[in-house]
């Protein structure tokens, strides 16, 4: 190992003990078990903002998009449109009315929680269901995350990847299993800003290195000229199809129901106060968005004389050529950033779930706050410890992970959840039918897609056809059975005047 590769991990490692430390100061500050899975709903309006669009964009931001970039060119800004739309809806027709409900219907803490308490479900059914999907899909999710800081340690210094793994698993662990949702929020901030500032800064420096944006744009057209446009597709003198258009843009209905991110707006302590984080949160979004694909596309022309053979080190390799060991090592640490704020979030909803949804629902009813604490942080310890066997292969791919998972939370949870503060006639039936066609339509799918490769249909990203189903049995099924009562429905109308 080198000078500048010591310094790097010098970094790198007091970023890493920084969270930690954040983990050791708010253990104590975890009296109850609303406190370790929502922070005793006591967030503001920033770090209510900001931890959830950190939490939102996981690595993939920094890893996954910028390849897209690097490859599709400015075509795959269609993802990062239908993110921040997504994103923007997400705050403004959701968030309100949901932290208002979850709390209306008797302090729910999980998003199983909520819908058992909103549906008034005896079975427990309405429970064990999202709760199963929740930790399906988020160990996948968060596989996804340590992967990308693996990556990161193996390729910039050296060490290898399975070892990288492990050691980034802990740090994770660490914090999460001490400090929960504060520590988590916490962090969640601070990584953030660290990314907002990296995305903003790269691409700024790397078109002054390359001689301004007229070189770097003709050098980019030079190599495609359609390499810059969202209508033309790249690599063929055709247009960007109709197909293409509407499955990048997809991902943006998969933010109502990603629990990690709901999960903000059930903390924040004023609700009235979401309006401001929305605006934070979406300014944020949209100029890491726009700066993500940036970086790919500057990628592209400034390893032109070295194309990548993996595009997801775009960003990686630029920060480690252009800037110092010092510099380099701080802008790095956003990757590290990047991953860690998704995987702590979603490390800590699934282990809420096991904890609240599946241990003290049907496992022990008589468990107290200790005992729901102590089963919290065994699952994040178990969960943690299946990622890191799902991320072993240093093979997998950051974006297929996360798209996957996206999509199963995303089309599970995201109809049942805007219908649930949208919809009055709506029943604990429709919710099961929801919950389960959106999960099963995913894996469908994704089976379909590898059985027939060559149907165009199936290449449509799996999230809207599944949303769509599962919009189409709440409706039936909540149509065909009975009706809500009247405790559902006088809450309900209570929760519809919120604005």
């Amino acid at each position: 190992m080198n000078g500048s590769q010591v310094i790097k991990l010098i970094i790198l490692g007091l970023y890493l003990l920084g969270m930690l430390i954040i983990g050791i100061i708010t253990f104590s500050k975890n009296e109850d078990f609303q406190d370790y899975v929502l922070g005793g709903r006591k967030l503001g309006k920033w770090s209510t903002a900001l931890s959830a669009q950190a939490s939102d964009m996981s690595g993939w931001l920094l890893v996954g998009l910028p390849g897209a970039a690097y490859v599709a060119g400015v075509e795959a800004g269609w993802i990062a449109i239908g993110l921040g739309l997504g994103t923007f809806a997400n705050w403004k027709i959701l968030a309100k009315k949901l932290r208002i409900y979850t709390e209306k219907v008797g302090n729910a803490l999980t998003l199983p929680d909520y819908y058992e308490k909103r549906f008034e479900d005896k079975s427990g059914i309405l429970r064990l269901i999202p709760a199963l999907v929740i930790i399906i899909f988020f160990t996948v999710y968060t596989a996804a995350q340590f992967s990308t800081g693996a990556k990161l340690f193996e390729m910039l210094l050296g060490v290898p990847y399975q070892a990288a793994l492990i050691i980034g698993a802990i740090v994770i662990i660490g914090y999460t299993f001490l400090g929960g949702f504060l520590a988590v929020s916490l962090t969640d901030v601070i990584q953030g800003m660290l990314m907002f500032f990296a995305l903003v800064i790269v691409p700024v420096f790397a078109v002054v290195e390359l001689g301004g944006t007229a070189v770097v744009k003709d050098g980019v057209l030079a190599f495609d000229p359609n390499f810059l446009s969202l209508f033309k597709a790249t690599g063929s003198a055709g247009s960007v199809s109709l197909l293409s258009i509407v499955t990048n843009m997809a991902w943006g209905l998969g933010y109502f129901g990603q629990p990690h991110i709901l999960a903000r707006f059930m903390a924040i302590h004023d609700p009235e106060e979401l309006k401001a984080s929305r605006r934070i949160a979406t300014v944020w979004v949209v100029i890491t968005l726009v700066a993500s694909v940036a970086c790919g596309v500057i990628g592209r022309y400034y390893f032109a004389d070295a194309p990548l053979g993996d595009s997801e080190q775009v960003f990686m390799l630029m920060v480690n050529q252009m800037f110092p060991a010092a510099i380099a090592g701080i802008f790095l640490a956003a990757i590290l950033a990047a991953s860690m704020s998704t995987a702590d979030s979603q490390l800590l909803v699934t282990a809420a779930s096991i904890s609240e949804d599946i241990y003290y629902k049907h496992i022990n009813k008589n468990a107290d706050d200790k005992k729901k604490l102590l089963a919290g942080r065994i699952a994040v310890i178990i969960v943690s410890i299946i990622s890191v066997f799902i991320a072993f292969d240093p093979n997998s791919s950051v974006f297929g992970l996360v798209a996957n998972a996206w999509a199963g939370l995303g089309a599970a949870f995201g109809p049942v959840t805007l219908l649930s503060v949208f919809w009055r006639r709506m029943n604990r039936f429709g919710a099961m039918a929801g919950m389960a066609s959106g999960a099963g339509t995913v894996l469908i799918w994704n089976m379909l897609e590898k059985s027939f490769p060559d149907v165009a249909a199936f290449q449509l990203y799996e999230l809207l056809p599944a949303f769509i189903v599962s919009l189409v049995c709440i409706y039936v099924f909540s149509v065909l059975t009975e009706k809500p009562s009247e405790t559902m429905l006088k809450t309900f109308d209570e929760v519809k005047t919120v604005k």
